[in-house]
């Protein structure tokens, strides 16, 4: 791997981890087309350390969200910020964490093998587009963060499960689902990205201590770690621009982009220029 397909790939980790268009899915694709190998697990082990300069990124902007919810108190009624994260996010972030958590452990060498098939990964862009669009025709976006309850992290829990279907994205399902429910769309993409950051923190923490030295067996160290630094930069600026876009506009942009996404998969593929 060249420093050239570091900076390439850790581009388009950055640029689609937080936006709802699955990182897997651009990565998969990208070191195929790259001839580059996606043997004995490496590829999901690059894509789950190189999240981790997502997720550092995610760590920068919402620095004020996280202490908030670690250290602020609730206000009482009549003093609530209804924009502003406090403690009562704790539960509902840790609930919504179960499902991901127990769904990964029990379905893991899937999720790393057969599941990370051209096939698949075309089908969840193209299905999973579908759905989020059916979310968005019936979002009331009337719901801000403090009226988040237990309910509502174990919903969005439940779809972030769904995330683990390479192509699905995690960004994607856990937004849908934070939709399904009402939460206003700047906010669904807010708590989304809060109730992903522990587990995609622990997954890329395990890949790295588990993985490394595979990693530099396979010459993939400073590769590794360029890829990490350009996604930290790129993801920051995914994420500013996704919470601004979505105060104005609604995801369907997004839908299509997935579904032209998963049909050129498809078409590549029936040419025989990319191996499933």
């Amino acid at each position: 791997m060249t420093d050239w397909h570091a900076i390439a790939l850790g581009f388009l980790q950055g640029f689609s981890e937080w936006l709802p268009i699955s990182s897997t899915a651009h990565l998969a694709v990208a070191l195929r087309l790259f001839g580059l190998s996606d043997a004995e697990g490496l590829g999901a082990a690059f894509t789950a350390v190189t999240q981790l300069g997502s997720v550092l990124a995610a760590l920068v902007y919402f620095r004020k969200d996280i202490l908030n919810v670690l250290l602020r108190s609730p206000s009482s009624a009549g003093q609530q910020d209804p924009n502003r994260a406090d403690r009562r996010l704790l539960l509902p972030i840790a609930v919504g964490t179960i499902p991901v958590v127990v769904c990964g452990v029990l379905f893991r060498h899937a999720i790393e093998g057969q599941l990370r098939s051209m096939t698949v990964i075309a089908s969840s862009m193209i299905t999973f587009g579908v759905i989020l669009a059916w979310a968005e025709s019936r979002a009331s976006g009337r719901r801000n963060i403090s009226s988040v309850s237990v309910y509502d992290g174990l919903a969005v829990g439940i779809g972030q499960a769904f995330s683990l279907i390479p192509g699905a994205s995690r960004s994607g399902t856990t937004i849908t689902a934070a939709l399904a429910i009402g939460l206003e769309r700047a906010t669904a993409a807010r708590f989304s990205f809060l109730l992903s950051l522990p587990a995609i923190t622990a997954a890329g923490l395990f890949e790295l201590i588990q993985r490394r030295h595979d990693i530099a067996a396979a010459g993939m160290t400073r590769a590794t770690v360029l890829a990490t630094v350009v996604a930290f930069v790129v993801g920051w600026a995914s994420i500013d621009f996704l919470l601004k876009f979505l105060r104005r506009h609604p995801t369907y942009v997004f839908v299509v982009y997935r579904v032209v996404v998963g049909a050129l998969i498809f078409g590549l593929m029936a040419m025989g220029s990319l191996r499933p």
